[in-house]
């Protein structure tokens, strides 16, 4: 029987939280042993070896804060020299990649959508309300008014969570448009079709929501629903929970280190929210082997994540997250919405469903006393370089 460990180091602070979880059977001896590079619990039934990644050392000497928390088990704090070697590596290199012809594939069922497009500018976008502040700072009308920020054909303009894509007519991605959707009229009490604005893009094999049509010739991506890599070239599949915590994750970071901000709304594409999140830090390193996860076999999503985080270690941020599906905070929604210090991510409806149910079955595998903090819900929200 495995004893049930969990670390979490932060690497600014150079600390490490330490948690020893108690034996099913309860009231059996124990055996700790903290070294430098592993941690070693012994137990009658067997012995635990967890080693820690290259770079992170444990100081030993410096233990201290030992309590028992029920349920828990033994708490302890000590000191942990870690470098600061994670980079975060964005969708696109552009100095070895946007001469490079790329391949658009769908996340999902890997179906190619775009083929052997040749991408000669990356560029960010601003803000979503730079037209507003424009409008704030100019004395005179609007000089981009006539003029909005569409990429031409060898372009892709990237947004803080979708891509912005011109297709060619003689380049269409394999897809199958949405064209009408039901609108129900209060007036007449009666249903009628009408043409939706921004038309939805979905995958012809899994029917998977990858993004909207803006115009006839500007596709918005949802960088959560596409894979992009060089043509001709091979590429490890990675599992649907780990990339959506990946793409997730390196957008909370960028944001909060790029303006300041720490709260966010998770928005549908239908324009509800989610769920929503505070950040808390971004320089954790998570050790778990907490051995008492059952097997999930109603959500397949989580098989493949489950497998990878068991007795390994991995990079992740902390957030705080609220559901607010089924009319649950309905008035700390508005509330969020209505400030200007939160920043709202749009994902489809469905992916917004998948990041709750993630966040929902990694806070299950925490320790008890780190998955609540006031009426919030902690989570560790694990993050992939790509």
């Amino acid at each position: 029987m495995a004893a049930r460990v969990f670390l979490e180091v932060r690497r600014k602070l150079q600390s490490a939280l330490l948690i020893l979880g108690e034996p099913k059977e309860g009231g059996m001896p124990m055996d700790i042993s903290i070294l430098q590079s592993s941690l070693q619990v012994k137990i009658p039934a067997g012995c635990t070896e967890i080693s820690l990644p290259a770079g992170v050392r444990l100081v030993p000497s410096s233990c201290g804060g030992l309590q028992y928390v029920a349920e828990d088990g033994l708490h302890l704090r000590l000191q942990a020299r870690a470098e600061l070697s994670t980079k975060l590596i964005s969708m696109f290199n552009q100095s070895s990649q946007a001469q490079e012809c790329c391949t658009f594939y769908c996340q999902s069922c890997g179906e190619v959508i775009i083929k052997d497009r040749k991408l000669l500018r990356v560029l960010p976008l601003p803000s979503e309300n730079w037209g507003a502040l424009v409008g704030e700072w100019c004395c005179h009308p609007d000089p981009f008014a006539d003029k909005p920020l569409h990429p031409r054909e060898n372009d892709c303009f990237t947004g803080d969570s979708y891509l912005l894509v011109n297709l060619r007519r003689d380049s269409q991605p394999r897809v199958e448009p949405a064209q009408v959707e039901m609108y129900r009229l209060s007036s007449e009490n009666r249903c009628e079709l009408k043409p939706k604005a921004n038309t939805k893009v979905i995958c012809k094999r899994c029917k998977v929501m990858l993004g909207q049509t803006m115009s006839s010739e500007i596709t918005k991506f949802y960088m959560t629903e596409i894979i992009i890599q060089p043509s001709e070239r091979n590429f490890p599949i990675i599992p649907r929970s780990q990339f959506v915590q990946s793409v997730i994750a390196q957008c909370l970071v960028e944001l909060s280190s790029a303006r300041s901000t720490f709260r966010f709304t998770i928005q549908g594409h239908d324009g509800k929210a989610y769920i929503l999140l505070w950040l808390l830090n971004t320089d954790s390193l998570v050790i778990g082997f907490l051995g008492n996860s059952k097997s999930n076999k109603k959500f397949p999503l989580l098989e493949d994540s489950l497998k990878t985080y068991s007795n390994s270690a991995w990079n992740a941020v902390k957030v705080l997250y609220q559901p607010c599906i089924k009319s649950r905070n309905e008035r700390l929604a508005s509330t969020w919405e209505s400030d200007i210090s939160v920043h709202s991510l749009t994902l489809p409806a469905t992916t917004c469903l998948e990041l709750l149910l993630i966040l929902a079955r990694n806070n299950a595998m925490l320790p008890r006393s780190l998955r609540y903090m006031n009426s919030f819900q902690v989570r560790n929200c694990s993050f992939i370089s790509l």
